[in-house]
This record gives C-alpha cells, sequence and structure tokens, in this order.
C-alpha cells in the first residue's frame, strides 16, 4: 500500500471518529465555554420561542403563526430541535414557536418584541442575535456600535424579565467561522467584543449560555468549515443539526 494511501486511510479513520463523538464534543464544548452544569428545565405545557436574525429564520413562512408548524419553524435549528423534543415528550404539550426574523440587529428586534415575544408568553426563551450588529457595519450601511449592542440587548432583556420574571433564558453566542466566503480574519478581534457581550448579559440574567464558536470551532476538526456553513455565518444542513444539539444539550428533559 503506498504511503499516500494508509495517509488517506489513517485521516479518513481519524475524521470518522471524531464525528462520532460530536455529541460529546458539543457537550464537552458547553461544559467548557458555556453554562456548564446549568440546564433550562422542560416542563408540561411549556410554550417555547426561538429568536434571531437569519440564522434562526432561515426562511420559515411568517404567515404560519401556530406552535409546531413545520413551515413556520423554518429550515433551520429551531425546526430540527423542535422535531426532537416534539418526538421524545408528547405528554407535555409543548407548543413550539420560531419568530426570527433575516437581517434583524438588535433595534429591530425590540421593535416587534411585544408582538413577537411578550405576547405569545414563553416559558422557554432562546435568543442567538448580534452577528448583524457588527456585519452590517461592515457595508450594509448600520451605524451601530459595540456599545449600542450592549446598551440596547441589555435594555431588551431586562424588558423580557419585567414582563415575563419567570421565563428561561437561552442566549447563543454569536458566531463567525473565518475562510468561508463572508468571514475573513479582519473581523477578529473585534466581533469577539460583541460575542463578551452575549457571555455578560447572559451571566447577568442567569440565563444558559451557547458558546457556538467554540462548538463550530471543534466541528472543523472533523470536517472543513464549508461543510458546517455555506458562508461563515449561515449554517448548512450539518450545521443547523450541530446547533440544534447545541440547544437539545442545554434543556433537561
Amino acid at each position: 500500500m503506498s504511503q499516500d494511501r494508509r495517509k488517506f486511510i489513517k485521516t479518513a479513520a481519524a475524521g470518522g471518529a471524531l464525528a462520532a463523538l460530536l455529541p460529546q464534543l458539543v457537550s464537552a464544548s458547553i461544559i467548557e465555554k458555556g453554562s456548564k452544569s446549568k440546564k433550562v428545565k422542560l416542563s408540561k405545557d411549556d410554550v417555547i420561542l426561538f429568536q434571531g436574525d437569519s440564522i434562526t429564520d432561515m426562511g420559515r413562512n411568517r404567515s404560519a403563526k401556530g406552535p409546531n408548524d413545520n413551515s413556520g419553524l423554518g429550515a433551520s435549528y429551531p425546526f430540527i430541535a423542535a422535531a426532537e423534543l416534539l418526538l421524545h415528550h408528547p405528554d407535555k404539550n409543548l407548543q413550539i414557536y420560531n419568530r426570527g426574523i433575516s437581517g434583524n440587529v438588535v433595534p429591530q428586534l425590540a421593535a416587534r418584541w411585544d408582538e413577537d415575544c411578550i405576547a405569545l408568553k414563553p416559558n422557554i426563551l432562546s435568543i442567538l442575535i448580534g452577528v448583524n450588529d457588527y456585519w452590517h457595519t461592515l457595508g450594509g450601511g448600520y451605524k451601530g456600535t459595540l456599545e449600542s449592542y450592549h446598551k440596547d440587548y441589555d435594555a431588551l432583556l431586562a424588558r423580557t424579565m419585567k414582563a415575563l420574571p419567570e421565563v428561561k433564558l437561552i442566549i447563543g453566542e454569536p458566531y463567525a467561522i473565518t475562510g468561508v466566503k463572508a468571514v475573513s480574519d479582519s473581523w477578529f478581534p473585534t466581533f469577539n467584543g460583541y460575542q463578551k457581550v452575549a457571555r455578560d448579559l447572559a451571566e447577568k440574567y442567569h440565563a444558559v449560555f451557547i458558546p457556538y464558536q467554540h462548538i463550530y470551532e471543534q466541528a472543523i476538526k472533523s470536517a472543513p468549515a464549508s461543510y458546517w456553513t455555506h458562508d461563515g455565518v449561515h449554517p448548512d444542513t450539518a450545521g443547523d443539526a450541530l446547533m440544534a444539539r447545541a440547544v437539545l444539550e442545554v434543556i433537561e428533559k
């Protein structure tokens, strides 16, 4: 057998073994960089709401207003997570919604918050927001800053907790994977500041924190970045499954 062939087989075997461990890698990433042992408890009749931008939206049918609707949940991680939760907990009468909207920054999220969050009265609220708050300053004409992201996000969470004092929060880390189309090394270290804001606010509001950046970085050890995301921001199918796995990992069944 040639040297190249041996190298190929060894690499493929290592990659396959690592891929098989991905669920454990997600769990380890959350323990290492996230909220450690803290989890959100799932209860009967829970209303679960996913909020954010295009990563969450992913082509959902915005006219589908009811819970547990295939088209209304979109084609991203909320759909996969919802499907798993509904499959395994038919006795809990869960109502799961997706209200992500493509292109949103925090002020746009805040502008629709009464209708798209408060009125739904979620018991569990997952928020992933922040990548556009930086990305759209690079050429999209957005004038927001790291300071305004912090202030606006903090105000949104304070408003949420005032209206829904018992809500259980999951805050996702905004992420960006370099070397895939839209994202270059020039994003960093500036973008790290937005990630730190999300982490700090998760701590302030006693939310579960999902370290998506670290999770993707671990996944890239088993397949190239382009396998998980087609532009460094939006997940492909494997990335959707990876993110759904992270959501499910922080929910205590």
